[in-house]
């Protein structure tokens, strides 16, 4: 639908639960189905995203989509670094996404899902081998027939992350709409350079994130894990 024509005439009980429900059944999916994904449903999925709010209208978003061939290139670049420890070692971040220094409440929420998702998968603490394999699986998009990689001019501030978060919602919030399932992730960053390499992004780019798309696999344990979200009043103050 273009953006001037008018709105359907949809009952507002009706779209307020269609709203609210792609919000909420939003989650990280870490397995999904080999089931293609219509490239018509990608292209609308980017059409709506393109909406989102943005200071000044700036819209700092650029969009790498990988599929076939070229999705199994760029897994197989990242994982020969990322099973190369020499190699490993020598990565860097693009830009600080999570603290320096982790104080509670925010080191111990990061902790929680970590050790959720490991004792779904019967991973122990101490294996090690079996943490890096599961990590791993990032990097093949957890087999989602869809790969997503955002960039951003790095001429951008921090400011232009903020547009970009919104952005990326509305990217999962959409597919959600089309029974499509999503998992955003920054574990690609460190991997910018073999990224650039094989999309052949130019350097006045930079890596945001990854995310996968496709649909879930109901079968797999780790799509079972829901992550706790704090209560309204847990984070927000009324001023009266």
């Amino acid at each position: 639908m273009n953006r001037l024509d008018p709105a359907p005439a949809i009952p507002s009980s009706q779209l307020r639960s269609a709203v609210d429900w792609a919000v909420v059944s939003r989650r990280s999916i870490r397995a999904f189905l080999p089931t293609e994904v219509d490239r018509k449903d990608v292209d609308a999925i980017l059409d709506v995203a393109r909406h989102a709010a943005s200071g000044v209208n700036t819209q700092p978003w650029r969009v790498h989509v990988l599929t076939g061939a070229a999705k199994d290139r760029l897994s197989a670049a990242i994982a020969a670094v990322d099973d190369d420890p020499s190699q490993a070692a020598s990565l860097e971040e693009p830009y600080t996404y999570y603290p320096l220094d982790w104080v509670s409440p925010y080191l111990d929420r990061r902790r929680k899902v970590g050790w959720d998702l490991y004792g779904l998968l019967g991973i122990e603490k101490t294996d090690k081998a079996r943490m890096h394999a599961q990590h791993g699986r990032n990097y093949r998009f957890f087999d989602a027939p869809v790969g997503l990689i955002f960039t951003i001019d790095r001429v951008m501030q921090a400011g232009s992350l903020i547009d970009y978060g919104m952005f990326l919602q509305s990217v999962m919030v959409a597919a959600r709409a089309r029974s499509l399932d999503t998992c955003p992730q920054v574990a690609f960053t460190r991997f910018h350079r073999v990224i650039a390499s094989e999309l052949a992004i130019p350097d006045d780019q930079m890596v945001v994130c990854g995310m996968s798309l496709g649909y879930a696999d109901p079968s797999r344990i780790e799509n079972s894990l829901v992550t706790h979200r704090e209560s309204v009043d847990s984070f927000t103050t009324f001023h009266i």
